[in-house]
């Protein structure tokens, strides 16, 4: 089972470390990440695999939302199933 992880805001000191440290709480693994800074705005996109996870997806992205809100960033953790269903047309 896996989830896509969006993060959006300021480009600061440790964004990357601070999500990562949240789903390392949460035997999430990272699969994959792409991130880019665009003059000062930090978009980041993950692949996390919440299949051993030790919480539910709504804990997940409840953690993520709280560590976003704490750097000023938005967060969002979409369910791979929702995602592909989206862009399935």
């Amino acid at each position: 089972m896996k989830a896509i992880i969006t993060v959006i805001g300021k480009d600061t000191v440790g964004i990357l470390a601070k999500v990562s440290n949240a789903c390392t709480k949460a035997d999430v693994n990272i699969v994959e990440v792409t991130q880019s800074v665009l003059q000062d705005m930090f978009a980041m996109v993950m692949l996390a695999d919440i299949g051993k996870s030790n919480i539910g997806l709504d804990q997940l992205q409840k953690n993520l939302n709280d560590v976003g809100e704490e750097m000023g960033t938005k967060i969002h953790v979409m369910h791979e199933d929702i995602f592909n269903s989206m862009h399935r047309i």
